[in-house]
């Protein structure tokens, strides 16, 4: 799975090199892309359950799903989360990342730094004989002790020949409970945080997933292989 989690890497950085003022996230989508496919692979979200193209780019108030338009340009002070997957060889990445569109206010910055070191704290706990609810506890907590709230109706998931296999992975969890970590497993870890409440609902489009109190959302997503060495992240990129 390295080289589909290498090509995911790679296209979420470019994502976040393009995000600036005046630039449509539709045209943040092509050129990620026309990336993936001159790598040889093959974009994981486009036509996935009917989903219309190669990233989600979720802005400010929406959480996931965000369908890229031309329409939808970017302003200075928002905040724009990517969620891009790549397949080759048989074998699916998945990542996603939020970053700062120019200048943005003191509290979206805590966000996306709380909701990014939540990931890790969950990470921290992919060891084998731990289980799912103790690192979904670990991310839940860690949010939780810096005020923000974790979206409870999305989750990670296994990933693998599909995009989306077992077992699921919520953020949230009591400690030692759930199915148990073992040495192979590769999950997709990926916490979606919002600065007010955790309720969110899904737009007339079918996809677009928005805050219901119009909230600032972040969202980090990491590959990561459980071995007998501890986590390895697939999709880390320097």
């Amino acid at each position: 799975m390295k080289d589909a989690c290498v090509v995911s890497a790679k296209a979420l950085k470019l994502a976040g090199e393009l995000i600036r003022p005046g630039i449509s996230t539709l045209e943040i989508d092509e050129t990620v892309d026309k990336y993936i496919n001159s790598q040889g692979a093959v974009p994981s979200f486009l036509g996935y359950n009917g989903f219309p193209n190669c990233c989600c780019i979720s802005v400010n108030d929406v959480v996931v799903h965000g369908i890229p338009r031309a329409d939808c340009v970017l302003n200075d002070g928002d905040i724009v989360s990517v969620d891009v997957g790549a397949f080759i060889n048989g074998f699916h990445g998945d990542n996603a990342a939020t970053f700062a569109c120019g200048n943005v206010s003191d509290e979206a910055l805590k966000l996306i730094d709380v909701t990014k070191k939540s990931l890790f704290k969950g990470i921290s706990e992919m060891i084998i004989g731990n289980r799912i609810g103790d690192l979904g506890n670990a991310i839940d907590t860690f949010v939780r002790k810096n005020g923000f709230s974790v979206v409870k109706s999305f989750n990670g998931h296994g990933v693998g020949e599909n995009l989306h296999e077992d077992p699921t992975i919520p953020n949230f969890g009591t400690p030692h409970r759930g199915p148990r970590l073992q040495s192979g497993m590769i999950l997709a870890v990926e916490p979606m945080v919002n600065l007010g409440k955790e309720d969110v609902e899904i737009l007339s489009d079918g996809w677009t997933v928005v805050t219901v109190d119009g909230s600032l959302s972040a969202h980090f997503e990491h590959t990561i292989a459980i071995t007998e060495n501890g986590p390895v992240i697939l999709t880390a990129c320097d």
